[in-house]
C-alpha cells in the first residue's frame, strides 16, 4: 500500500507539532487501517482524510480532558462555532494548530441568557398543568365544602337517595353508576382498541393501514352529542326490543362509550407497539416462533405499560363523558338494578341540575364533582402503581 502524497508523510503538516508521540503513533496505525487505494483518492482527498484522523484524535483528547474535570482544557478543546454548531473536523485541527481564532469561541454571555431563558419557558410549560389541576381542585374543593359541613361527609358519600326538594343528597347512586358505566365500556371497548392496535401495528399491510388509521382516528374528532344521538336514534330501540324495557341504561351506555373510547386507547398502544424494537421479533422467529406466538408472548408483554396508560386514559375519556352518556343512560337517580333499567351517572347529574340548582343542592353539585376528582386521581393512581408493581416483580 503506497501513499500517493508522499510531502503528506510527516503528520506535521496536520497538526503543526501539537500531536504527543502516543498520537502519532495512533495516527500512523489508523492511517494505515483506512488501506485507501492509490487510485481511489486524489492528493485532496487523500489530505481531507488525514484531517479526520487528526480531528478525530482531538476530539478524544478533548472527551479525555472534560472526564478529568479540566476546565482549562475543556474550555479551549470543545467551543461553540459561531456561538452555535459544535465543533467540527476543519475546527477542530484548527484548535489543535492553535489556529481557531475567528472560528472558535467559548460560550458567550448572550448564549448562556438565551439558554436560561429557553430553559424557563420550558419549566413554565411543564407547571401549567401540574397548576391548572391543582388550580381547578382548589376551586371545586372550596365551592363544595358547605356541603360536607351541612349535610356531613358521611351521610354525603353513603345516602342512597338524592332528592333536592326534600333536602336528601346522597350520591351513592351516581358513584355505582359512574364504576358500572366506564368499567362496562372498558370491558367492551379496551379489547377492541388492543386488537386493533395489534392489527395496524403488526398484521396490516401498508395500504390497509393508510385506510384503516384515519378511520379510527375520525373517531375522535366526533362531537359527543353526534354519539349521544346516534344512541338515542339507533342503539336504544334495538336494545328495547332485544331486551325489553325503554332502551335507555347501562347496555346503551356501554355501546356508545365503548366506541368513544377505541380511538384513544388504539392509538397509543399502537404507539407503545411500534416503540418495541424490530430484534425482539426477529429474536422471537429465530428460536422458532410463529406470528402470533410472537405478538402474544412478546410484543405484547414488551408494550404491557404503554397498553396500560392507553387504558388509563380511555377510561378517563370514559368516566368524564357527559353529553353522550346524558342522553343514553336514562338519568334516574337509583341503584343500579340491571343492564336496561335506567340510572345516572356523576357526570349527567351535574348537568341535569347545575342550570337550577341553588343553595345547599348547588353546593352539592360541586360536592359531587369534588368526589369525580378524587375517584379519576385514585384510578390513575392505583393503576400506576400496579404498574410499577408489575414491571419490579418482572424485574
Amino acid at each position: 500500500m503506497s501513499d500517493p502524497t508522499n510531502e503528506y508523510t510527516d503528520w506535521e503538516e496536520f497538526e503543526d507539532g501539537t500531536l504527543t508521540e502516543e498520537e502519532v503513533e495512533l495516527a500512523d496505525d489508523r492511517w494505515a487501517d483506512a488501506e485507501i487505494e492509490d487510485s481511489a483518492r486524489s492528493i485532496d482527498e487523500t489530505g481531507d482524510e488525514k484531517r479526520n484522523v487528526v480531528a478525530e484524535l482531538m476530539r478524544e483528547r478533548a472527551a479525555k480532558a472534560q472526564s478529568r474535570a479540566d476546565d482549562d482544557t475543556v474550555d479551549k478543546m470543545i467551543g461553540i462555532v459561531d456561538g452555535e454548531a459544535p465543533v467540527g473536523i476543519d475546527d477542530g485541527i484548527d484548535l489543535a494548530a492553535g489556529a481557531g481564532a475567528g472560528k472558535l469561541q467559548l460560550v458567550t454571555r448572550q448564549t448562556q441568557i438565551k439558554e436560561f431563558v429557553l430553559a424557563s419557558v420550558f419549566f413554565l410549560c411543564a407547571i401549567v398543568a401540574v397548576l391548572g389541576v391543582a388550580l381547578i381542585f382548589a376551586f371545586v374543593a372550596y365551592k363544595a365544602f358547605p356541603i360536607f359541613t351541612e349535610v356531613g361527609f358521611g351521610n354525603f358519600i353513603t345516602g342512597t337517595e338524592w332528592s333536592g326538594t326534600e333536602g336528601k343528597f346522597g350520591i351513592v347512586p351516581f358513584i355505582v353508576g359512574s364504576f358500572v358505566v366506564t368499567l362496562g365500556a372498558l370491558a367492551i371497548g379496551a379489547p377492541l382498541a388492543v386488537m386493533t392496535a395489534v392489527f395496524l401495528s403488526e398484521l396490516a399491510s401498508k395500504k390497509i393501514r393508510s385506510f384503516v388509521r384515519p378511520a379510527v382516528e375520525l373517531l375522535a374528532g366526533i362531537p359527543s352529542v353526534v354519539y349521544g344521538f346516534f344512541g338515542v336514534v339507533v342503539i336504544a330501540p334495538i336494545v328495547s326490543r332485544l331486551f325489553g324495557g325503554v332502551g335507555f341504561g347501562p347496555l346503551t351506555a356501554w355501546i356508545i362509550l365503548s366506541i368513544m373510547i377505541v380511538p384513544t386507547i388504539a392509538t397509543l398502544t399502537e404507539d407503545a407497539l411500534d416503540s418495541i424494537p424490530m430484534g425482539i421479533r426477529e429474536a422471537s422467529f429465530a428460536m422458532g416462533a410463529n406470528q402470533w406466538q410472537t405478538i402474544y408472548k412478546v410484543v405484547l408483554p414488551a408494550a404491557k405499560l404503554g397498553i396500560i396508560d392507553a387504558v388509563i386514559l380511555g377510561m378517563g375519556r370514559a368516566i368524564g363523558e357527559t353529553m353522550a352518556v346524558l342522553m343514553v343512560v336514562g338519568n334516574a337517580p337509583q341503584l343500579f338494578a340491571g343492564i336496561t333499567r335506567p340510572i345516572s351517572t356523576l357526570t349527567s347529574q351535574i348537568v341535569l341540575d347545575m342550570g337550577y340548582a341553588t343553595g345547599t343542592q348547588r353546593t352539592a353539585l360541586f360536592g359531587m364533582a369534588a368526589i369525580l376528582f378524587i375517584i379519576s386521581m385514585s384510578l390513575v393512581l392505583t393503576v400506576r402503581l400496579l404498574s410499577r408493581f408489575g414491571q419490579e416483580m418482572s424485574g
